[in-house]
């Protein structure tokens, strides 16, 4: 069995444990190891299939599941690209979303923090999502390509409207965009993600043993990942903006108006450097399903009550 699929299945965690879990994963050295020693941990886990990452005791086995978490695909076993590792997340789209929040200027100001912002997302959904279907490059090409034109364009509609009818209230300019980056944050990881409920994902017993594929379980796994984004992105944005809100309203920056960008910037940076963690620990990293809620063909393929997917980051 893949080393970091049996350890999501094994290591049945609460919210609070998937956080601290994830707290580790995050570390941004986690973006810079190198091969050899991804591929060293590795070895270490496919020789030890008894080692538990709460074996205190061994620092080495500890260390091999940290990087083996942060830098492999649980369904395929390749290799993550750094960029696009979850510890990437935070450093590559907490600035793209400060300027997507920022006043309006005019249109032309918005499209590059925009289509970076959705770009960056789309691509990052589609290789962390789940790869245990068949699918072609193009495929994952033209979906990618027309997502994030898609993603884009719905983001800047509301600034368009903004500036064409010279909409100035603290319901346009503050509130409306806001609720529209986190429907969409969620709709983008909905459309990137299209293929796994057409298709079908695999479900699998407590042994690794493939039943068969699911769309039902694809469809659980691309809700509750679009969920997540919803919670992370939208809070990520809404906080900063209440604590803009209020900021202006002080004497501090009646004096120096400046440091209200310098606020915001790091009052994202820090709501989503702890939302991050806490969206990817909402929902268990290998999702369980009754096997009465799939198709009936796999229902008859097995005698387990119980069924495994990976519901992707």
């Amino acid at each position: 069995m893949e080393p970091n699929v049996r350890f999501w299945i094994t290591e049945r965690q609460s919210f609070i444990q998937r956080f601290l879990q994830w707290t580790e994963l995050l570390d941004p050295t986690n973006l810079v190891l190198s091969i050899e020693k991804i591929e060293k941990s590795r070895q270490l886990l496919l020789t030890n299939e008894d080692a538990s990452r709460g074996d205190l005791e061994d620092k080495r086995i500890q260390e091999a599941w940290k990087r083996s978490l942060s830098t492999v695909h649980p369904d395929n076993s390749r290799l993550i690209p750094g960029p696009f590792r979850p510890a990437a997340l935070l450093p590559f789209t907490a600035p793209t979303l400060f300027l997507s929040m920022l006043p309006v200027k005019n249109l032309k100001s918005m499209i590059l923090p925009q289509a970076s912002f959705y770009t960056y997302s789309t691509v990052f959904n589609i290789v962390n999502g789940n790869a245990s279907y068949d699918r072609r490059a193009y495929e994952s090409l033209l979906l990618g390509a027309g997502v994030i034109v898609s993603s884009t364009f719905l983001g800047l509609f509301p600034r368009l409207l903004q500036v064409r009818l010279s909409m100035n209230s603290i319901l346009s300019r503050d509130v409306i965009p806001v609720i529209i980056l986190a429907q969409l944050s969620g709709m983008n990881v909905i459309a990137s993600r299209s293929l796994e409920p057409v298709r079908g994902i695999e479900v699998m017993d407590k042994e690794g043993n493939v039943i068969g594929y699911s769309r039902k379980a694809g469809t659980k796994a691309v809700k509750d990942t679009a969920t997540s984004r919803v919670v992370l992105f939208g809070t990520s944005a809404f906080i900063p903006e209440v604590f803009a809100y209020f900021f202006k309203r002080t004497q501090f920056f009646l004096q120096n108006p400046w440091s209200l960008w310098t606020l915001k910037l790091s009052c994202t940076i820090l709501v989503m450097g702890l939302m991050v963690p806490v969206s990817f620990s909402v929902f268990p990293q290998i999702g369980r399903i009754q096997c009465s809620e799939l198709e009936k063909e796999i229902q008859s393929a097995t005698e387990e009550t119980e069924l495994f997917y990976n519901r992707g980051v």
